[in-house]
Parts: C-alpha cells; structure tokens; sequence
C-alpha cells in the first residue's frame, strides 16, 4: 500500500471516503426487476440487506415490527429508554424538543436511569410475539450484565455494538468480556463490532461471530473525530475487512462470516458505494431515523451522546421525509438519494450488469473525489 509522507516523523497509508469513488458501469445492463437483493445471516433470510440500528431515533418495538414486515432485520437497542422505562414516548417527545445548549446535558439525565431486566424480555417478546426474526444490541461493558436475560428471552441474532470493539480488551481493573469464549458458548449467532481495519477484523472473525460491523465514528451523530481525533475512512476500511474475510475463508476451511457497513450512509449511493467495496449489507441510522415511524420525531442520536463522562455524539435534526417504506421502496420524492434506497440499489446494480450483491461486490470503482456543491 502506499503510504504518504506527513513528516519527516510520520507516515500514514491514504484513506478513501464514500465521496472518493465511484462505481464504474460494465458493457452488460439488465432489467432492475430482474436483480435480487436479499441476503441470509446462518439460518436468517431477508428480502433486504438492511439492518435497523439499535438507537432509540431509529427503532422501537412497533418500529422494528414494522421494519421486519418491510424485509429488513431490526436491532433493539437494549440499553436505551425502551428497557429504562415503562413508558418513554414522554421523554422522546421532551428529547426532541430540547434546545441545543441543553440537549446533552438532560440526556445524560435521561438515560441515567437503570437498565431493567423485565423490560428486556417483555420488549423482545413483544417482536417475537409479531413473527418477525428478534435482534438485540449490547454494548461490551453491559453484555457480561445483561446477555442471559437477552438469550433467555428468544433472541434470534445477538448484537455485540460499540464504537470499536476488539477481541483482546486489556483492562487491570476487571475481567474483561472474552469473546471467543462467549460466542462459543452462545446458542445464537452473534455480530460483533466496529472494527475498522483488516487486524482488528480478523481477530474478531476469529471468535467466531457471524458477521463484523465495519465503522468507527463515522455517522451522523457521531463526533468521535472531533473529540478524539480518531475516524476511518468508510470504503477503506469496508474493502480491508472483506480482505480479512477473503484470508479468513482460507485459514478456516471455507467459513464466511458477514461483512456489515455500519455508519455514513445517508443517502443511497453510499449504501450502493459499501457494497461495491465488499460490504454484505449495511446498517442504517440516520436514514431511518428520516421515517415518521422512528421514535426521534425528526432527530437522531446514538448512545454516544449521552455518555456521562465523555460525550461523542450530538443529537441531530433529519427531519422527516416519508414513511419507513417510502425511505426503503419508494416511491421516491426527492432527487437527493434518501428515499427509495432499495430501487436505488436496484437501479446500480441493474446498470452495471448485476444480478444478486455477491456479484455486485466485483463491480469496477474508481477514485473520483466528488465536491458537493
């Protein structure tokens, strides 16, 4: 790879954004009604490969029920106000209505409230209940607290998120979560992450999860590289850790684990530019945060920006454009690329002479840095 000179004491390999490629068209087109986007995870079929991300903008139970219905997985976040409360349509309301200047400081409020158990099990049940596939989402520090209440309640797919995760945490304070020995001794499949480079992706397939979250900071309500200076470039690190999937296929016998782009992808064509680069699917925030179904009433914020000690997020105003099936299907009614994200999709992979998304994977890109007018 070749690496630029900073300065005489630092190099640094360069990196590439979702704005610096582009897809190249092929010599062949078809018919978008003819391509196929579904994708599976073990034994999970999905008629789209789109995952709903576990923040409370994004998805409740009743959002998540109706997501699934829609052909996408949902992830429930199990740390938010949905197993902190009986009831939080209040504070959801109060949380989009706030100021600026008070925004994160009542959130820390907020979310101070204690995780409680029986409302973890009565949410999940509640989607079970509705037939569609049950995913939760746990950070790493609350997983070893909460995960037999998860696995207990009838998850199918279990969601080991933060803003990096790695297989080998070194503390000298408390056992860490050791993964291997986790996943091994979990009945259901697991994703894990964010990793955003080819090692760290790698010693997580080696745990055995089933798929890896690629991204670290990168989405919009997401100041990590403000406050700490740290930020992956998306394409680079979705094409690092396919390679990582590559070499793990061989030194495993063949076992393929899932490559899922986590983070900055608003809009259509970056969904379009993450699989190009070997993304499997994609988990979406903000862009379903855009639906009159989600819970953030027109605002998105992740669990970033109600830490207590170190916030790294902000809670942000998308608006809201149309309903979840609109944003998904369409149709569409801007030209900006946040509705219709699948017929978008479709429509990409259709003209550059694609069929399914492990195809799609092979298509031709080039660097073109875009400036946005």
């Amino acid at each position: 790879m070749t690496e630029i000179e900073i300065g005489r004491g630092k190099r640094g390999r360069r990196a590439y954004s979702f704005d610096d490629i582009a897809v190249v068209p092929s010599r062949r087109t078809r018919d978008p009604e003819e391509v196929s986007v579904a994708w599976q995870i073990d034994a999970y079929h999905f008629d789209l490969p789109v995952i709903g991300a576990p923040m409370d903008s994004v998805m409740s139970p009743e959002t998540a029920i109706a997501f699934g219905r829609l052909g996408g997985l949902p992830v429930l976040d199990l740390e938010g106000l949905w197993t902190r409360y009986e009831d939080p349509a209040p504070l959801l309301a109060e949380i989009a209505a706030l100021g600026p200047e008070s925004a994160t400081s009542r959130m820390q409020e907020i979310y101070a409230e204690e995780i409680k158990p029986e409302l973890i099990s009565a949410r999940l049940k509640q989607i079970r209940d509705a037939g569609i596939t049950v995913a939760g989402a746990l950070s790493p520090q609350r997983t070893q607290e909460h995960w037999k209440t998860v696995v207990d309640a009838g998850v199918d797919l279990f969601v080991i998120r933060g803003t990096t995760v790695s297989a080998e945490h070194v503390s000298g304070r408390a056992e860490p979560l050791n993964l291997k020995r986790f996943i091994y001794e979990l009945d259901v499949p697991v994703i894990v992450g964010g990793a955003a480079s080819y090692t760290a992706a790698l010693h997580l397939m080696r745990t055995g999860a089933a798929g890896v979250l690629v991204g670290f900071g990168g989405g919009a309500a997401h100041t990590t590289r403000l406050t700490l200076g740290i930020h992956a470039p998306m394409a680079s690190a979705i094409a690092d850790v396919a390679a990582a999937r590559r070499d793990y296929m061989d030194e495993s016998g063949g076992r393929y684990v899932h490559v899922i782009a986590d983070g900055g992808m608003g809009r259509s064509g970056e969904i379009i530019k993450a699989i190009a680069c070997g993304a499997d699917a994609v988990m979406l925030g903000a862009a379903l945060a855009r639906a009159t179904e989600a819970p953030g009433r027109g605002y998105h914020w992740g669990p970033e920006a109600h830490h207590q000690q170190l916030p790294r997020g902000e809670r942000v105003a998308v608006g809201a454009l149309g309903s979840l099936e609109e944003i998904l299907l369409g149709p569409g009614r801007v030209a900006d690329g946040t509705t219709n994200l699948i017929g978008a999709l479709k429509r990409a992979m259709a003209t550059t002479g694609y069929s399914d998304l492990k195809e799609f994977q092979r298509v031709e890109v080039v660097v073109a840095p875009y400036q946005r007018s």
